[in-house]
């Protein structure tokens, strides 16, 4: 069996942050969902659990984060091409994020942006061409 990834992450607004996850490309799993969390589905191995602050304090006693103003994470995502990093980090945008926040990567074989949602955490979707890698 594949391994799984869930990134839990702490949000002010649930049902905005739900509605911008969904403008970048994740799905709603409703068995996983409620009012106070959101199962958000990229693919069959990586979700995301975006969780209101209460719902967050009931797994750590550590304080949340400003991640508006701090550095917490980034959070690299792989892409199929340069044109699906590109769409996503623009909806990102679109939907109240802000596209870019990192300069953006371009080795030829590898390409990649950035974005921060609606609560500052940050992600990185990336594409690479494994036939351009370079051999070495």
């Amino acid at each position: 069996m594949a391994k799984q990834i869930f990134v839990n992450l702490p949000v002010k607004d649930l049902k905005k942050a739900t509605a911008f996850y969904e403008a970048i490309g994740a799905t709603k799993n409703p068995q996983f969902s409620d009012d106070t969390a959101s199962c958000m589905v990229f693919s069959d191995t990586i979700f995301t659990m975006l969780l209101t602050h209460a719902k967050w304090a009931s797994f750590t006693k550590k304080p949340i984060v400003d991640s508006l103003r701090e550095s917490e994470v980034m959070l690299a995502i792989s892409a199929d091409s340069r044109q699906a990093v590109d769409q996503m980090t623009e909806a990102a945008g679109a939907q109240g994020g802000k596209a870019d926040v990192n300069p953006k990567q371009d080795h030829g074989f590898m390409y990649g942006r950035s974005f921060q949602d609606l609560d500052g955490h940050v992600w990185e979707p990336m594409y690479v061409d494994m036939s351009q890698f370079p051999k070495g």
